[in-house]
């Protein structure tokens, strides 16, 4: 909880965790899973590891993903590879997806390093274009042909 709450004195709303190990590979953000989506290679990208919470929305998107034609990776994924990234999304249940504009890493012997994603304000094409699908899909306006949908009443 203290880098939390230090990250949050420090102006960053939501913190993104490393490997214990190495501090070098991408795990989650505090508050969700991380997404990055390269537009060069048209592929979304999620971190390998046993420490990143399954999220159901993540895999829902990952199949939206692949539905739209894209590649689909799940693999470790390092920290420096942030510049490859055109997109970087927090995903979850409760946001479902939340555009990341800007990220600032500190670098080893003092300074940061500012990874900015799009122009770092507007969403991108393709967090919009999941976005919708996914909402889509949840408000009965597109068709569930993955049958993720329980009717209840």
């Amino acid at each position: 909880m203290l880098p939390n709450i230090e990250g949050k004195k420090n102006g960053y709303p939501i913190l993104l965790y490393l490997d214990s190990s190495t501090q070098t590979l991408i795990e989650e953000f505090s508050t969700s899973n991380f997404i990055g989506i390269n537009h060069k290679t048209n592929t979304f990208v999620s971190p390998k590891s046993s420490s990143v919470l399954p999220s159901i929305t993540n895999k829902s998107l990952q199949q939206i993903a692949t539905d739209m034609g894209m590649n689909v990776e799940n693999r470790e994924i390092l920290v420096t590879e942030l510049s490859d990234f055109d997109e970087v999304i927090a995903c979850g249940t409760a946001v479902v997806v939340t555009p990341i504009g800007s990220m600032t890493v500190p670098q080893v012997g003092g300074g940061e390093k500012v990874y900015k994603f799009g122009d770092g304000e507007t969403v991108g094409k393709v967090t919009m274009e999941l976005y919708n699908r996914v909402r889509a899909i949840q408000q009965g306006e597109a068709e569930d042909v993955h049958g993720w949908l329980d009717q209840v009443c």
